[in-house]
């Protein structure tokens, strides 16, 4: 298969669905030579956060000289995004010819009376052998969902397992209470592992408390063994003091932007702390200074466009709602604040809606781009009933425009709700930033 026919396949792979469980992943990681047996990982997962942790994490890796592979989803543009190698996507031929490898794999799994694996689950294994092809020396995964049963928890040990925290998300897969949620999370602990959690809400903390206990795991847990203290925080980024497992660290600074990344902050320093501990790995104070300065992460409190100023993110839970509402406030200063809001159908749409349309002097209601849509035009009648006006426009570029023609320069647009919808606006701006500089 060349890349495009790659892309076919993938989409095929999709009407396989959402199929959680190990049973698929374990037997095509044993059908490909397991991997995941030779190399080494750092477990991250969570409701929020995950990914910026994930990012930090391994660009401190990488300042320490450590050739590092890096597992997220899903991708804002491309699958290749999924697969990195110290910061490089995997190319689109190579991604090409691992799926062709992988596809009478399938068949054979399938021959034999297996269920056939998921797309997730294909991405997973493809990824995992690509790194151990590779000599990768370590392997940052990200979990899809959940933990216990998501398909990255194929791996047989972790060097650490991270839970960033624990909050009401994707209920109709994991729980409805988050106890629930903490219990599915929390099955990414290994046993005589080693944890580390910023979880603050005493219920989920006390169920990762349970199972480590049970597993025999060592936890750190950020707020109560790491102690950490705001300095600022600007459009430039943010600044803390970390009282850590192993140091203290004064004015570390970080790139990424919102109150909120300054605990993502503390949880990845006491990710690498916890190695260097534990595992013996060698990072230097000057390797995390570094890695947190430069660490990025697209879609999330992402500045765009200036005059009027555009901002991306991809708060799609209430909790990501609340931090990105309290950024908005924070750090920037606008005349009018135009919302261009797309909700996928199955998450807390009203408490989002609540949290951020009265903030908004208008909000632009449009249709993520993902058959979870559902009644997405719902979401102008929740924000009119907060009194705040709501316009409907289906097309995600259309939105845009429109937001962009009634904005002043000294006006604010920020675009949320769901990560696809800001993955298709991300990809617009890019293209008419493009256009503005030619």
């Amino acid at each position: 298969m060349d890349y495009r026919e790659s892309l076919e396949f993938l989409k095929h792979l999709t009407k396989f669905g959402f199929n959680m469980g190990l049973e698929r992943i374990e037997e095509l990681t044993r059908r490909c030579g397991l991997p995941q047996e030779r190399l080494r990982f750092f477990h991250i997962g969570g409701t929020n956060g995950k990914g910026s942790v994930a990012a930090m994490v391994t660009a401190i890796l990488e300042e320490a000289g450590y050739r590092v592979g890096l597992f997220t989803s899903p991708h804002l543009h491309s699958y290749t995004e999924r697969m990195r190698i110290n910061g490089r996507s995997i190319p689109e031929e190579r991604l090409a010819k691992l799926l062709t490898w992988f596809r009478p794999l399938l068949e054979e799994m399938v021959a034999a009376g297996c269920e056939h694996p998921t797309e997730f689950e294909v991405l997973t294994a493809a990824a995992l052998k690509y790194f151990a092809d590779e000599g990768v020396e370590l392997v940052v995964l990200e979990v899809g969902l959940g933990g216990a049963i998501d398909s990255t928890n194929v791996i047989p040990a972790s060097l650490v397992s991270c839970i960033t925290n624990v909050g009401m998300d994707h209920m109709e897969y994991l729980g409805n209470s988050i106890e629930a949620i903490a219990r599915v999370k929390a099955g990414i602990i290994k046993k005589g592992g080693t944890v580390v959690t910023a979880a603050r809400r005493p219920e989920a903390l006390a169920v990762i408390e349970d199972v480590c206990r049970e597993k025999g795991a060592t936890l750190y847990v950020v707020g109560r063994d790491v102690t950490w203290q705001e300095k600022g925080v600007s459009l430039s980024g943010g600044e803390l003091d970390l009282k850590g497992l192993l140091n203290n660290y004064e004015g570390l600074k970080i790139s990424l932007l919102g109150r909120h990344q300054l605990e993502n902050a503390a949880t990845a320093v006491t990710v690498i702390e916890a190695a260097v501990h534990h595992h013996g790995l060698m990072v230097s104070e000057g390797d995390i200074r570094r890695g947190l300065a430069r660490a990025s992460w697209p879609g999330r409190l992402e500045i765009m466009h200036h005059a009027p100023m555009v901002v991306i993110d991809g708060a799609h839970n209430l909790d990501g709602a609340r931090s990105l509402s309290r950024s908005l406030k924070e750090l920037f200063s606008y005349r009018h604040l135009f919302l261009v809001l797309g909700i996928l159908a199955d998450k807390e749409r009203e408490k989002v809606v609540a949290e951020l349309a009265p903030l908004a002097d208008r909000v632009i209601v449009t249709r993520p781009n993902n058959p979870r849509a559902g009644d997405w035009q719902s979401l102008a009648l929740m924000v009119r009933r907060l009194g705040v006006r709501a316009e409907v426009v289906a097309d995600i570029p259309d939105a845009l425009r429109h937001a962009l023609d009634i904005a002043g320069p000294s006006d604010l647009i920020c675009v949320t709700g769901s990560l696809y919808m800001v993955a298709e606006a991300r990809e617009w701006l890019k293209k008419l930033k493009k256009e503005d500089s030619i």
